[in-house]
């Protein structure tokens, strides 16, 4: 089993790419993953109906269904199981759900990717969150090499294992001084390629999936 739990500090850091690219990358090596959305962008980049219950519903659901019954909200897309955001906003999220949720995912014996979102300002509360952080095999900080991201590592309670770096040119800094910030290795590079928009833009990441991207998370998924 393995916990992939991806994230930022800031907007468009490029999160539900990584994401959607290591839950290809691992259906590609037939392990036919989970991928959960937490942000709310991953149905419409891989083409799918993102309209439904999903992870906020069941996580606000008092005396609701078991964790199993997540597998009754899953998506089936290019052989990974996704599951969708949700309807219920995450003011209405139940914090001893969430632990419910991410002690069922350390249970399972198969590939878990979850995208997060920007943990600063958007996306699930932080309280909310550790405990899959806390669980996870992987914690993946996603990044450019931006200034304004990185300035924001050393007030975050949680230290990221590896960091998933966008790289784009132009940039003042490097691959070096991103480790040297966040204090955590580099382990992918997913290069700022048209072909990788194209098909964001298009919701066809799944069925089209740029060999670019699949090559930038590929040796660590």
């Amino acid at each position: 089993m393995m916990l992939m739990v991806c994230w930022s500090l800031k907007g468009g850091m490029g999160t539900t790419v990584v994401a959607a690219g290591l839950a290809l990358s691992s259906a590609r090596a037939g392990k036919r993953p989970w991928l959960l959305d937490l942000d709310g962008d991953l149905p419409s980049v891989l083409g799918v109906d993102g309209a439904g219950p999903g992870m906020t519903d069941w996580c606000s659901a008092l005396d609701g269904p078991e964790c199993e019954a997540i597998e009754q909200l899953a998506t089936e897309v290019s052989e990974i199981r996704l599951v969708g955001r949700g309807m219920s906003s995450w003011d209405d999220v139940i914090s001893e759900r969430m632990k419910e949720m991410a002690e069922y995912l350390v249970g399972l014996d198969q590939t878990v990717v979850v995208d997060a979102g920007n943990l600063f300002r958007s996306g699930p509360p932080q309280v909310l969150i550790d405990p899959l952080l806390a669980a996870a095999d992987r914690s993946i900080l996603v990044t450019r090499a931006c200034y304004l991201a990185l300035r924001r590592v050393p007030i975050q309670t949680h230290r990221p294992t590896e960091v998933a770096l966008t790289v784009e040119p132009g940039r003042a800094l490097g691959r070096a001084d991103v480790e040297q910030v966040v204090g955590a290795p580099v382990t992918m590079r997913v290069l700022t390629d048209p072909a990788i928009a194209r098909a964001v833009d298009s919701g066809l990441l799944a069925r089209r999936t740029p060999r670019v991207l699949l090559r930038g998370v590929g040796a660590a998924s």
